[in-house]
């Protein structure tokens, strides 16, 4: 009988197994494969053939009783909870049942064994079952992972939202509570206060919109953008922040009749995330510089800022969500990667430049259209360098 066989030559099977997985070039072998899958492995097929060896000629495991899940089924469903619970990938599970087939294929040629058509039969037959029902497991416990990180993640994003909504109101109406007893006046240091609330609930509300409009999938909405009044939009919105920073904010002359084409919304909500970002890292008493201009075939729109360089390996995780790299943890740690969404939706890049020990430039790039007479553009039209 077949589950004889392997009950008996387990162990050399077993030394096979470990054999052909150590010399897979990929997925590459891992301690926990060899010492602990390929076990399992082997003694809940040897199992699934002992439990099943009764069945009628011809009958699968699956057809003995509609209402149970077979051995096979029951074995390889639990070895596929096993087998994500202890980091294997999918390939693993796959390649690992054709290893153990192909061992005792081998070992049965060797040794002469007396397999009938039906025996082999039954040997692939289970392996198939097992390989799909493993599989199948394997999928939908990393599906329900996946979501419950996610539902973790939306969790702390909409508490992040809240607290920091909740910091700014509270502001706001302390400030505006002293303001209404008449003891200060609307120009002094309590109207600031309130001035920057108000400021910190809009961007934390344009922030939260923007997200989820690029999350949705919502196409953009392009429209041709004069980039000098572009510019002058963003240091009007801007210029607030720098005085409450208490840094300098220079924005230098755009080219006249320089256009670009792209989603206002987005493009906006980017450049005010990046301004905002620099004026809370800029040191005290430092600069922050916003330029545009035409660079070749495209248009670069730039940020810098003095905060005395980045850190190592801060150019790929700022740019994550919830990445944040300073000790103040105030914001979601959302602004640059809905910055760089957004700058993407409109067929752009946005990258960041470190200059260690002085600051860093980030750098949107967006494609140059031709504009030609009527305000329409002809994106056929090879533009001149």
């Amino acid at each position: 009988m077949l589950h004889a066989f392997l009950t008996h030559h387990r162990a050399e099977l077993l030394e096979r197994c470990r054999g052909k997985v150590a010399r897979r070039l990929a997925p590459r072998a891992t301690p926990e494969e060899l010492h602990h899958g390929l076990p399992i492995f082997l003694d809940q097929f040897i199992e699934t053939l002992r439990i099943t060896r009764g069945l009628p000629r011809g009958q699968p495991p699956r057809a003995r009783d509609a209402k149970e899940p077979s051995a096979i089924v029951t074995s390889a469903i639990r070895h596929g909870r096993e087998l994500l619970h202890h980091g294997f990938t999918i390939d693993q599970v796959v390649y690992d049942y054709g290893d153990l087939c192909q061992a005792v294929t081998e070992l049965a040629a060797e040794v002469d064994a007396p397999f009938t058509s039906d025996d082999y039969q039954t040997l692939n037959r289970c392996l198939d079952d097992a390989i799909a029902d493993a599989v199948g497991e394997f999928a939908r416990q990393r599906h329900e992972e996946l979501v419950a990180e996610e539902n973790r993640a939306m969790t702390e994003r909409l508490g992040a939202l809240a607290h920091e909504l909740r910091n700014h109101l509270n502001s706001a109406m302390l400030a505006f509570g002293v303001i209404k007893l008449g003891s200060v006046g609307v120009t002094g240091a309590t109207a600031a206060v309130l001035d920057r609330s108000h400021a910190g609930l809009r961007r934390l509300i344009d922030s939260a919109l923007i997200d989820v409009r690029l999350a949705a999938g919502l196409e953009p909405v392009l429209e041709d953008i004069a980039l000098d009044r572009f510019i002058a939009e963003a240091q009007v919105a801007a210029s607030l922040t720098s005085r409450t920073r208490g840094c300098e904010f220079l924005v230098e002359p755009v080219e006249a009749e320089l256009w670009i084409r792209a989603d206002r919304v987005l493009l906006h909500s980017a450049v005010s995330n990046l301004l905002q970002n620099a004026f809370k890292f800029t040191r005290d008493g430092t600069r922050v510089v916003l330029s545009a201009r035409r660079s070749g075939r495209s248009v670069k729109i730039e940020v810098s800022d003095q905060c005395g360089g980045l850190p190592p390996d801060a150019a790929v995780v700022m740019f994550r969500k919830f990445g944040q790299m300073d000790t103040d943890r105030s914001g979601l740690g959302l602004g640059l990667s809905i910055s760089r969404r957004a700058v993407e939706a409109s067929g752009g890049t946005l990258t960041v430049r470190n200059i260690p020990g002085h600051g860093c430039v980030f750098t949107v790039e967006l494609p140059l259209p031709l504009r030609v007479a009527g305000g329409t553009f002809r994106p056929e039209v090879a533009l001149a360098p």
